[in-house]
């Protein structure tokens, strides 16, 4: 079984490799079409200049290990960053974030606790009146925003 896989894979790739190996044509039909095939036919066919060379093994792989190589450069300097920690830039950048959370979550609540009724936009732009239910959870989704983000 495995040996008539194996012919036939070696026999596929004898039979792709001579395909490659010939001349190009191109011609233009009637109707404007570009086609190109491997012999001459239609109308006026140009034969194609291809250069084609074969792939250096070797080549390949010292590009792929020179890029496997970069990849883990990258791996281990992150690592070490994550290890020291987040920088003093980042905490102040994480601490202006959780700043303007607070702030939103503070506004959303203090609208909440001065309309007298909540509501959402449907698709059309329609209001849709929250009930006794909907109300209570939003308040509570941003009193759960107000303690994380406000809380020390």
């Amino acid at each position: 079984m495995i040996r008539h896989i194996t012919a036939a894979a070696l026999l596929t790739l004898i039979m792709t490799s001579a395909a490659f190996a010939g001349d190009i044509y191109k011609w233009v039909d009637e109707d404007g079409n570009v086609h190109y095939e491997d012999t001459p036919s239609g109308a006026r066919p140009e034969r194609l200049a291809i250069n084609s060379k074969p792939t250096d093994p070797a080549r390949i792989a010292s590009q792929a290990q020179a890029r496997a190589a970069a990849r883990a450069e990258t791996r281990e300097a992150k690592a070490a960053a994550a290890a020291e920690g987040p920088s003093a830039e980042e905490l102040q950048a994480e601490k202006q974030k959780r700043a303007e959370q607070c702030t939103q979550a503070r506004t959303t609540m203090q609208r909440f606790v001065t309309s007298r009724r909540l509501y959402r936009e449907d698709d059309a732009g329609e209001r849709v009146y929250l009930d006794e239910a909907e109300t209570r959870a939003a308040r509570q989704k941003v009193e759960d925003q107000i303690d994380e983000f406000c809380g020390s």
